[in-house]
């Protein structure tokens, strides 16, 4: 694998560092004096911890200015049928977002969350609308069965948008980063890229995506197979593996991640799209590993493998299958509560409450 380091890329990749092992340790002694018996809070302390890490301090803030990117571009192993949703849809549903008209639009305000529709690869034209960043690579990727989705000329330019877009978010304040995405035919690309990173049998990491029938899913699964095949897939150089069988927006996805953790800001994942990018992302950082939180467990079969390799314990099962960035916004409260853990409970001492007795 050969990137320049002087690429945007190249100087993200260098910057990153792995998280603070010092604040780490402090936290995880910290959780031991509140007022609970240790480990009770499960998930929420680990969380905590991990956030104390990023930030190198003991408590960690508690993140309130939250930054969702979502990604939209279009797959041209789309013309091998495997979704029953025609391809407008993907301009139709980024535009949607757009007008607020959306789910992640009626999630987003809970959280405070600004969403930001980015067209990084549609195939078709795109009308004006409110907030859309126009940052196309190119006009969708080509079919995988048949060629490679993409140059790695043009997947490390996509990935290079999603960093841009992190220094931007951060930049403006943000101080956490959701990923999101649409684009029909991703999950088959997705599973294809989960397949490939992890050594998986497509058949374990290939789902019903939008609703696929039992012939178009055996489909799908035929396409990946066919895909790896005719490509062959080295795991060791993670961007081939992208230009080969990935989308423009599972590379801006994972570009969103290694920017985030240039500046040391947690990232949250929605569903198997975004699992997908970051076995990319992690497999050219492999030190994003520590910035990064699985939202949800979604119902792709993927997401499962992807989440074992990555080596992320779900935070919620809510049964989602939608992506847009949906899960990531359901998850953020659960950090933001791991982060108030730490900074808000009292310590024995402080409450003049007895600790465990050591026999």
């Amino acid at each position: 694998m050969t990137i320049d380091p002087g690429s945007l890329l190249g100087r993200t990749i260098s910057s990153i560092t792995p998280t603070d092992s010092k604040a780490l340790a402090a936290a995880e002694d910290r959780q031991c004096q509140l007022t609970k018996p240790p480990g009770s809070l499960g998930l929420l302390e680990v969380i905590g911890c991990q956030l104390s890490a990023i930030c190198g301090q003991v408590p960690p803030p508690v993140p309130t200015h939250p930054v969702l990117a979502v990604f939209a571009g279009d797959h041209g192993v789309y013309e091998q049928n495997i979704t029953c949703w025609p391809q407008e849809v993907t301009v139709q549903m980024l535009i949607n977002m757009c007008y607020g008209g959306a789910s992640i639009n009626a999630l987003a305000p809970e959280t405070g969350t600004q969403i930001w529709p980015v067209d990084i690869g549609l195939a078709n034209g795109v009308p004006d609308a409110p907030g859309l960043r126009r940052l196309r690579v190119r006009s969708g990727t080509a079919d995988f069965t048949q060629t490679s989705a993409m140059t790695r000329e043009e997947a490390q330019r996509a990935i290079e948008v999603g960093i841009a877009l992190a220094d931007q978010a951060v930049a403006g304040g943000a101080d956490v980063l959701l990923t999101g995405e649409v684009g029909l035919g991703n999950t088959t690309s997705a599973s294809a890229l989960i397949a490939a990173m992890t050594g998986t049998d497509p058949q374990l990491t290939t789902g019903r995506g939008a609703g696929s029938d039992d012939v178009m899913l055996q489909r799908k699964v035929d396409v990946v197979r066919r895909g790896i095949a005719l490509h062959d897939p080295d795991p060791s150089d993670p961007l081939g593996v992208l230009a080969a069988l990935g989308g423009l927006e599972l590379a801006g996805m994972a570009g969103f991640m290694l920017g985030g953790a240039a500046h040391r800001v947690p990232v949250i994942l929605d569903g198997v799209l975004s699992c997908s990018a970051a076995l990319v992302a992690t497999g050219l950082q492999p030190d994003l590993i520590g910035y990064l939180f699985a939202g949800h467990l979604g119902d792709e079969p993927g997401i499962k493998v992807a989440l074992e390799a990555l080596g992320l314990p779900a935070l919620c099962d809510l049964e989602l299958r939608l992506g847009e960035g949906s899960g990531a916004l359901m998850a953020l409260p659960i950090i933001r509560g791991a982060a108030r853990v730490l900074r808000d409970m009292a310590t024995f001492a402080d409450a003049g409450v007895s600790g465990k007795v050591d026999e």
